[in-house]
């Protein structure tokens, strides 16, 4: 399969269309394919060119029914022959690529899977371990509880009419599948573009898709967004160039070309990830999300800090978690969280996710590694930060996998360690124009540990374009049917907030379905209205938090070492 051109003599081909992306992560995508599936014109915008995001995510079922549905109403649509077609003349279904029974699971080479090359993968793993380890103390020793559930069905083929309308059923729901975000975002994004070049050979004018890749609105206030006498946006774009100045990533407008004018469309959506510039050019902007934790300290911000690695270990398709006790030098008891999660017959997928307990400051002159008066922007204070912080993540992930340390030490690290922190922002209103919303991360983020994020763009705030273009099918107005949508997104993100707010202070993991959190409750003897009461944002000291950077993906560092294809130990009810 071709990719499509991004050349800007092509601009003209596309003005006024129904839709516009700003953005093309998972959300932005499936709305895409969402409005062509509805018969409309869509126009997607990205600066990033090709998905390149290496995190794993866990999937709902409700992806791969969507994804399904999306292939039978694009053959309703369009008929076999206006549809995309791999190279061997079979029908490029969504769906297939995804997940099959008619292939396996393994290491996957993304677009060998996608156009067919490799006829024997699908893109994502099955979960078939599900595992809680509740190591918190128990009067005043260790103790542990381990709970090993049931792994959830997984359907033979897409099921559209099974699909949840109520997102918080999906969040709060088991994931069924595990797959790298980029395999998913260049599934999503292959298919669009297979779209693009069907029309252009065809000469089809205005073609379905259009996309440019290495592109953003063009800057400076009024130039991007150009307002119109009833209130819609016009929007402009302009190409960028990428390259590596002193170390870091730049963008530059590419020389000698002008804006690209796409006209008025009749919905834009702005999701491009979290603290977006372009939602803010309209005014947009989002506020911390706080939890009262009924503790007596009423609502506190919603945030926790953690360290995020990939190892090369078969951790295989298991989705694992824990939570433990540590204690500050005043004996003090903090519950941290560990997530690891794998995928099917891959043994270059573990990642691993850790807590950092409110007293850990990762400071080296507070933990007499550097004298005091070191330079803090030395390279010797820099080595000892990066010493305490792998230190820690190794002894917190030995025990979420039951390895032991120094075992661990001699497995490949193809990313992190990464320490970041969370903290849950939302906007007011997902409206910021007569024709446009903010949706995704853009809107508002909570709790990543079980990919809440994805699925609610992906799931959630993407199928109300679909529902958006329904409505407006039935005959409803577009502000009726905008403001619908807007009022939608909101509350998508409020489920999603609501099911994580307990991973800031419950014990009992979200994403583990009803039935299994009972099981785990009844094995912790813990309920779930059990609070960790010593979880202070306002007090953290920190020393530095250094955000995930979705650049990292273009130039990893690796930790050399071996690959460990041994399966996992079996866990010890003992500690």
């Amino acid at each position: 399969m071709k990719h499509c051109s991004n050349h800007p003599a092509e601009a003209d081909e596309v003005t006024d269309p129904d839709f516009v992306a700003l953005g093309l992560g998972g959300t932005n995508m499936m709305a895409m394919l969402w409005t062509v599936a509805m018969g409309r014109r869509a126009i997607g915008v990205e600066m990033r060119g090709d998905p390149f995001l290496g995190v794993h995510w866990n999937l709902r079922v409700d992806l791969f029914h969507q994804l399904g549905l999306i292939d039978r109403m694009m053959l309703d649509q369009y008929g076999e022959a206006g549809v995309p077609h791999h190279k061997d003349g079979t029908v490029f279904r969504l769906a297939e690529r995804f997940y099959s029974t008619n292939t396996a699971s393994g290491d996957v080479t993304p677009d060998e899977v996608i156009d067919r090359y490799d006829r024997d993968l699908h893109l994502v793993g099955t979960i078939e371990h599900v595992e809680f380890i509740d190591d918190r103390w128990r009067d005043g020793r260790p103790h542990r509880v381990v709970t090993v559930l049931d792994p959830p069905p997984v359907p033979c083929a897409p099921e559209p009419e099974a699909i949840r309308t109520d997102l918080r059923d999906v969040l709060d729901g088991p994931s069924t599948f595990q797959a790298e975000a980029a395999s998913i975002l260049r599934l999503l994004r292959r298919y669009l573009e297979a779209i693009a070049e069907m029309d252009l050979a065809a000469g089809l004018t205005p073609p379905r898709v259009k996309l440019f890749t290495q592109h953003r609105l063009v800057e400076g206030e009024g130039d991007g967004f150009v307002r119109q006498p009833d209130g819609r946006y016009r929007i402009r774009i302009m190409e960028l160039q990428e390259f590596d100045f002193k170390g870091r990533f730049v963008r530059m407008p590419m020389p000698g070309r002008e804006a690209i004018d796409l006209g008025v469309p009749e919905l834009f959506v702005i999701a491009e990830g979290f603290d977006c510039a372009d939602a803010a050019k309209l005014g947009f902007e989002q506020r911390d999300v706080s939890v009262d934790h009924q503790d007596g300290r009423g609502p506190v911000v919603a945030q926790a800090d953690f360290v995020a690695g990939l190892l090369e270990i078969l951790i295989d398709g298991r989705l694992r978690r824990r939570i433990s006790s540590q204690f500050d030098a005043d004996g003090r008891e903090y519950w941290v969280r560990q997530i690891a999660v794998g995928h099917e017959n891959d043994p270059e997928v573990g990642w691993i996710l850790v807590q950092v307990p409110d007293f850990k400051s990762f400071d080296p002159i507070a933990e007499g590694l550097v004298p005091t008066g070191t330079d803090l922007q030395s390279a010797e204070y820099y080595g000892a930060y990066q010493h305490m912080l792998y230190e820690f993540y190794i002894e917190q992930a030995a025990e979420v996998l039951g390895i032991d340390q120094s075992a661990l030490r001699r497995v490949q690290m193809a990313y992190g360690p990464k320490l970041f922190s969370l903290i849950e922002r939302m906007g007011e209103d997902a409206l910021v124009a007569s024709n446009g919303v903010v949706a995704g991360d853009s809107f508002g983020n909570g709790h990543f540990l079980t990919s809440g994020g994805a699925m609610t763009g992906m799931i959630g705030h993407s199928s109300r374009i679909l529902r958006y273009w329904q409505a407006r099918n039935l005959g409803i107005t577009p502000e009726a049917a905008i403001r619908d949508l807007a009022d939608s997104i909101r509350q998508d993100t409020n489920a999603w907030l609501e099911v994580s707010a307990s991973e800031y202070s419950n014990a009992v993991p979200i994403n583990f379905g009803a039935e299994r959190i009972e099981a785990i409750v009844a094995a912790s003897g813990y309920p779930t209205g059990v609070h960790d009461t010593r979880i202070e944002a306002a007090r953290r000291h920190r020393h530095a938090l250094l955000p995930l950077d979705a650049s990292d993906w273009r130039r990893p560092i690796f930790r050399n070492g071996m690959v460990m294809t041994d399966p996992l130990p079996e866990l010890s009810t003992h500690l």
